[in-house]
């Protein structure tokens, strides 16, 4: 670790640096902090842990990237980062780091964790509900995170009974929209239903974003099926049509379900 806080102060020094790293600021790093972070989730999916062990580092440079430029500007420094999620998870563990019996069930734990959560916002006079949400999460990840704040404090539907009837409704709205031409309208309703989906799959305990990934990996797989059994009769997709295609689908989902390995 020592090492690499030193290559990266290295590479930050105004005068012998690399001009590129100088030039770096916090908003320019957070993409890539961003891209590395799903790296590391791509190589964890494929069970590529030589991989990951690359993505790991690539993603602890982006800390040290921060944290380096933290410390220039006299905000932070590696070293009380470090300190800050240690303190953090000492205090959210107090049934391992205190006194506190560790025998309760995953759900006591799991409302023990909020409790403690809650009082760090408190804290950071964050007094709303939907306070410390992240803004650029990703879309779909922050829909589910506001409602289970909103759940929290009880406003949130019984049932999936109740989810799948706004589900219908938010349908209809975009229909109308669609037919209204209206695109804003359009893009508002879209917005609408989605955010409805994702609280359906809160409701049935599903990661919305795992089933999105499952959906377009199997997209993928068949797509490229279809491909195949087009080159095999010579042809490639724009040669072919929507009829001829479809069909090829229809039996690359039926050859599927014959030998699903």
């Amino acid at each position: 670790m020592p090492r690499l806080l030193e290559i990266m102060r290295r590479l930050r020094d105004p005068q012998s640096g690399c001009p590129w790293d100088i030039e770096q600021t916090f908003q320019t790093i957070a993409p890539y902090t961003i891209e590395e972070a799903y790296e590391v989730a791509d190589a964890i999916a494929r069970n590529d842990w030589s991989e990951l062990e690359g993505e790991l580092g690539d993603l602890l440079l982006q800390t040290v990237y921060h944290t380096q430029i933290g410390a220039e500007s006299g905000h932070f420094t590696f070293d009380s980062v470090a300190n800050a999620i240690s303190d953090k998870m000492v205090a959210r563990h107090p049934h391992v780091f205190g006194d506190e019996s560790r025998d309760k069930s995953a759900d006591q734990q799991t409302a023990d964790w909020e409790k403690i959560k809650a009082a760090e916002r408190a804290k950071k006079a964050q007094a709303g509900t939907l306070d410390g949400v992240a803004l650029n999460l990703p879309a779909l990840l922050r829909a589910v995170k506001l409602q289970k704040r909103a759940a929290r404090v009880g406003f949130d539907w019984p049932s999936t009974d109740e989810v799948l009837d706004k589900l219908q409704e938010e349908t209809r709205e975009l229909v109308e929209a669609r037919d209204n031409k209206s695109k804003t309208d359009m893009l508002d309703e879209f917005g609408d239903l989605l955010f409805v989906m994702a609280n359906l799959a809160r409701h049935m305990d599903i990661d919305p974003e795992e089933a999105l990934r499952s959906t377009n990996a199997k997209f993928t797989a068949r797509f490229e099926a279809v491909e195949r059994k087009l080159s095999d009769m010579g042809k490639r997709p724009e040669d072919s049509d929507l009829k001829e295609m479809d069909a090829l689908w229809d039996a690359v989902k039926a050859e599927a379900r014959i030998c699903p390995d």
